[in-house]
């Protein structure tokens, strides 16, 4: 079949969303299809920018393309899944959050806060009625996306999980020992919280430091905030770390951090799963609570400093607990997560 995979895109940002799309690609290339990865650039702000956005992906003719049919499209997430196609899949990342879940939200609203923000909001939650009504198929990405999908439209879909790159890389190379460090790779954003990593380093009583892996618009506060905590050598920064770098850090560290608020599936967990390390998640972060069980695949705590900074020190105390919960991890991975190849199989089943 020939499939076109739909994606919107911000320029010179990347993160999660592009490497599923380009994961999809390949996996539906070595399945022996011809796939592309369908791009249109936008951004969400201001409000009557979506508008414009949304127009863009509904008025889309992707039925064919150089006189050739396109037999299928997939959709990953807002506004692509409006365009319109007779075999239109939709695997969902997540809607356009904060016209949904955090529409309202004291810290991360965003939408609600603008002129348009109420009417803008209206005009999505139509159009997300119909667009995602007209799909073959719905699937998402988490349970916690699906929750959300239905909580918020009433719309029935089914939770498919995949591997990143990296957690197929990992999986095939051997860790080391555990070491000093507890691993944040995210980008650097108000959703994913790393402030709090940083505020739980001025409590940790044990010799663990924390390195942040990531780029974006939080790390001049981010930096300014471990200069004022002086914490310039519990605390390091490597921007933008490459593929081979980061899986070094991965099998080196003592454990991985994440701790985002309300994660629609996240990577990180998967990727320190398949490291062997043991993930320390908070008790509202989402999608890591699919796969992380206090005690057992990692710690779960609530999100305070001085609750994270208790759970990186015990694991610094007891590596034997590090070890144990990083193999169970592992286990959860293999079992849970399917192969790209399984995943392929049952988006186009």
């Amino acid at each position: 079949m020939r499939i076109a995979v739909v994606h919107p895109q911000t320029p010179f940002v990347r993160g999660g969303a592009e490497t599923h799309a380009e994961a999809l690609c390949r996996a539906l290339v070595a399945a022996g299809h011809e796939a592309e990865i369908v791009a249109v650039a936008g951004k969400w702000y201001p409000a009557t920018e979506l508008v414009h956005h949304m127009a863009v992906w509904r008025s889309l003719d992707l039925s064919e393309s150089n006189g050739l049919p396109i037999d299928a499209v997939i959709a990953l997430k807002f506004p692509a899944y409006l365009v319109r196609h007779e075999r239109k899949i939709v695997w969902l990342i997540h809607q356009h959050r904060s016209a949904y879940e955090l529409w309202d939200h004291p810290e991360f609203a965003d939408l609600s806060r603008q002129e348009e923000g109420p009417a803008v909001r209206d005009m999505i939650r139509r159009a997300d009625r119909v667009a995602l009504s007209e799909a073959k198929r719905v699937f998402t990405n988490s349970r916690n996306v699906q929750r959300r999908l239905w909580d918020s439209l009433r719309i029935s879909s089914e939770p498919l999980y995949h591997r990143s790159p990296l957690t197929e890389a990992l999986l095939g190379m051997e860790p080391g020992e555990p070491g000093d460090h507890v691993l944040f790779p995210s980008r650097l954003e108000p959703l994913k919280r790393q402030w709090l990593a940083v505020e739980a380093m001025r409590h940790v009583r044990s010799d663990v430091r924390l390195v942040l892996v990531g780029a974006g618009p939080d790390e001049p506060a981010l930096r300014e905030r471990v200069r004022r905590a002086g914490l310039e050598r519990r605390v390091t920064f490597e921007i933008a770390a490459p593929d081979d770098r980061l899986a070094r850090l991965y099998l080196g560290a003592l454990a991985v951090y994440y701790g985002p608020y309300d994660e629609d599936y996240g990577y990180v967990t998967l990727e320190g799963f398949a490291a062997r390390r043991p993930v320390v998640t908070l008790a509202d972060s989402g999608g890591p609570l699919e796969f992380v069980t206090d005690g057992e695949t990692g710690l779960v705590v609530p999100p305070e400093p001085r609750a994270i900074a208790e759970a990186f020190d015990r694991l610094h105390a007891d590596r034997a607990l590090a070890r144990r919960l990083g193999e169970a991890g592992r286990e959860v991975l293999l079992a849970r997560v399917p192969p790209w190849p399984e995943v392929v199989a049952r988006l186009l089943d």
